[in-house]
């Protein structure tokens, strides 16, 4: 008995440790026009299997900026200075799990426009060049931007695939959570909440 259990254990490990290896899929998609926005992310398991998926705007924030409550202020100012000690600790860490992922598509278009047919131009070019130089960064990159001249407007939509190895990540977050100053960071931020 108790070895059939053990090797219960020892199978589930294995294929948890299988899915870490083979990584997650995550995918975001998203269209925005005028003042609506509507996007879908999903994670998935093996690159195929669904295991998460969220809707915006999902039908709970709508009940929760109707129910009237105030909510607590948190101190940004507080939360700024528990992170200053620590952000080059942060940012070696962001480093690392970018490498862990690996970009599968990222496509991503939209309109800009102002009050003046000057400055729709001027901020298009700027976006433009931009965009040119992003896009030869990687093959997968395709970014794109025109220009509206029918007044102010930022709209767009895109779709965005990353796979995420989550075993790579574990050793930089375990060496970040070591660290002194990261706690106290953590600690803020939730005393915050």
């Amino acid at each position: 008995m108790l070895n059939i259990l053990g090797m219960i254990i020892l199978i589930i490990i294995l294929l948890i440790i299988i899915l870490l290896l083979i990584g997650i899929k995550i995918k975001f998609e998203y269209v925005k026009k005028g003042s609506e926005f509507k996007g879908c992310l999903k994670i998935l398991v093996f690159k195929k299997i669904n295991i998460y998926t969220r809707h915006f705007p999902s039908k709970d924030s709508d009940n929760d900026d109707n129910d009237g409550e105030e909510k607590k202020q948190r101190d940004i100012k507080k939360i700024i200075g528990l992170a200053k000690p620590c952000l080059a600790e942060l940012l070696d860490y962001l480093k690392s799990v970018l490498k862990t992922m690996k970009i599968k598509r990222i496509e991503n278009h939209i309109v800009f426009g102002s009050a003046s047919y000057a400055d729709t131009g001027k901020y298009i070019g700027l976006i433009w060049s931009l965009f040119s130089v992003i896009n030869s960064l990687h093959s997968k990159i395709i970014l794109s931007a025109e220009p509206s001249f029918a007044g102010s407007v930022l709209d767009g939509h895109g779709v965005n695939e990353f796979d995420v190895y989550p075993l790579k990540v574990i050793v930089p977050t375990v060496r970040l959570l070591l660290k002194k100053d990261i706690r106290k960071l953590i600690r803020g931020v939730l005393d915050e909440q």
